[in-house]
This record gives structure tokens, C-alpha cells and sequence, in this order.
């Protein structure tokens, strides 16, 4: 098992120091799920929902939330991404939205977090823009898909995209 890099030989929490790490590409994929009543589904699909262009602004909402990831979660390094994307994967016989983040950037550490957090908000930001519509949503399967670079190389989800739980 890995040792807690987090954490100094004192056990005093520290933020890891990356310096003499040498940057390379590295890119991450994550994914959340939203679970919603149809006619819910529906009026997103059909851009009825009162507040707007509900998955326009879950796009924005998630590449502005990645790029605040390090303001966000204590330890993470700021990074300078050079790439951010959201992309919806409605499943109508479900009543859900597969969301998938990719963060790209050239550095010495990753971009997990930041694709997780876009992700995340993301999915937040669908709950909020819908809730009057159906407070019952639910928003689950948060998780890494894949990622590459740096000196751990190339991981890969052994299952791609895990379905919801049922809802």
C-alpha cells in the first residue's frame, strides 16, 4: 500500500512538494451520474426548465469548478490546465445523465481532482437548476475513469462506466 504522502514523519499534514518532479502531459477522466423522474429528463432534453439551458450551464458551472479545484480542496496544487470539457450522455429508459469530465494539463502532478470536482459541480448544478421541478434527484457513481502521465503512467477503471444503483 502506498505511504500518505500528505503527511510529514512528524505526522503534521504538509502539501507534497512536486518540484523535482518533471511535468509531463497528463489528462483524467471522471464521471458522475444524476438520477431524475422522466418528465424531468424530458424537460431538460427539451429546454423547458424555467431557469434555462440546463446542460449549457452544468458545462460552464463544471469547467469553472475545475479550475478552482485547489482553492477548494486544501492540498491540491494549483495548476495552469490547458484543456477542460464536459460532455451529457442522457439515458432516457433510466431517467439519468451520465456526465464525463476530461482536465488536461502539462505539469508535475495530476488532474484527478480537478476532473472530479468538475464532474461534481456539474452534476450540482443540474440538482439545482431542476430541484423545483424534482427534489427527489439523486446524484451518485462520482469516480475516476482513467488517467495518464507522470511516473504512475496509465490507469484505466476496469469497468468503463458503472451503471447508477437503482433508483
Amino acid at each position: 500500500m502506498a505511504e500518505f504522502t500528505h503527511i510529514d514523519d512528524q505526522g503534521r499534514v504538509r502539501m507534497v512538494d512536486v518540484t523535482a518532479k518533471p511535468p509531463s502531459d497528463r489528462v483524467a477522466r471522471a464521471q458522475a451520474w444524476v438520477r431524475m423522474r422522466a418528465e424531468t429528463l424530458d424537460m431538460i432534453r427539451d429546454q423547458t426548465i424555467r431557469k434555462g439551458n440546463v446542460l449549457e450551464t452544468a458545462r460552464i458551472a463544471g469547467i469553472m469548478a475545475a479550475k478552482q479545484t485547489a482553492t477548494l480542496i486544501p492540498m491540491c496544487h494549483p495548476l495552469n490546465l490547458t484543456h477542460v470539457g464536459i460532455d451529457f450522455f442522457p439515458q432516457p429508459a433510466e431517467h439519468t445523465i451520465r456526465i464525463e469530465a476530461t482536465a488536461r494539463v502539462v505539469s508535475h502532478t495530476g488532474v484527478e481532482m480537478e476532473a472530479l470536482t468538475a464532474a461534481t459541480v456539474a452534476a450540482l448544478t443540474i440538482y439545482d437548476m431542476c430541484k423545483a421541478y424534482d427534489r427527489a434527484m439523486s446524484i451518485s457513481d462520482i469516480c475516476l475513469l482513467e488517467k495518464s502521465g507522470g511516473k504512475s503512467g496509465h490507469w484505466i477503471r476496469a469497468v468503463e462506466a458503472p451503471e447508477p444503483p437503482p433508483g
